[in-house]
């Protein structure tokens, strides 16, 4: 008896598409076609079919079925590498329903990353987004900073910036320049590792570098870049100043 590749897939609980792709990669042998040119099937491509089902229902990715085989002498190796996958899938699946119960429960948020939902309220759009960015390029230590510098920026500053108009006038920009780059020199000096960033990146130094740069420059409006611009050559000012000219702590304290 000769089956179809419809019948075969219905047999064995899977679908046509499967059945090719499984040809396509070579775990399942192509059967000899009629004269019609219709495929057929026979007992040991069922049988066949079956063990991949059997090996794809425990996990085993296609590309790896070969190494595992289809007698009893499965290679141990290749089942212990592929038990360690599955332990770090079951491990990223456990997170995501344990983040998915918090932003059902409302502690948590979907457009930040785990551990900035106590921040969330402190960010605009564009930083959540900004932040959702440095995530992917930022290590964990790195990160909670960026925690902390989010949680320390005072929000009067904070929400000058965030609300200025594109086509706010000098003296505005100006302004909030003068109040932003006291964080941004304080910030600094607080994390010196945001001058060398190489032990921090999880990508090369010069791809984050332009990352962060087509970021900011695509999430803030004219106003806010120039702002940025000032600010920074503001802070770095004040930062040179104290290096020359360091002010007596005893006498602040007065």
């Amino acid at each position: 008896m000769a089956w179809s590749t419809r019948e075969i897939a219905d047999l064995a609980g899977t679908t046509v598409n499967a059945v090719r792709h499984y040809h396509r990669v070579g775990v399942l042998e192509e059967p000899d076609r009629m004269s019609n040119g219709y495929k057929q099937y026979e007992v040991r491509h069922l049988v066949r079919l079956l063990q991949i089902r059997r090996l794809r229902d425990l996990g085993v990715p296609v590309d790896r079925i070969e190494q595992v085989g289809f007698s009893g002498q499965t290679p141990m190796a290749a089942l212990t590498a592929i038990d360690a996958d599955l332990a770090k899938s079951i491990e990223r699946l456990q997170r995501a329903r344990a983040e998915i119960k918090a932003i059902l429960l409302g502690s948590s948020v979907t457009d930040l990353p785990p551990g900035f939902e106590g921040v969330a309220s402190k960010l605009s759009t564009p930083e959540r987004s900004l932040v959702l960015i440095y995530s992917q390029l930022y290590d964990e230590e790195a990160m909670a900073d960026v925690r902390e510098m989010i949680e320390s920026e005072p929000d009067d500053v904070g929400g000058a910036f965030a609300s200025l108009a594109p086509d706010a006038d000098e003296r505005t920009r100006q302004q909030v320049a003068e109040q932003y780059a006291p964080v941004i020199a304080r910030t600094l000096t607080d994390y010196p590792w945001l001058s060398d960033q190489t032990g921090h990146v999880s990508k090369s130094p010069e791809a984050t570098q332009e990352t962060v740069a087509q970021s900011v420059a695509a999430l803030y409006n004219p106003a806010q870049l120039d702002v940025l611009v000032r600010a920074s050559r503001i802070a770095h000012e004040q930062m040179r100043q104290r290096e020359t000219d360091p002010v007596d702590e005893e006498s602040t304290s007065e």
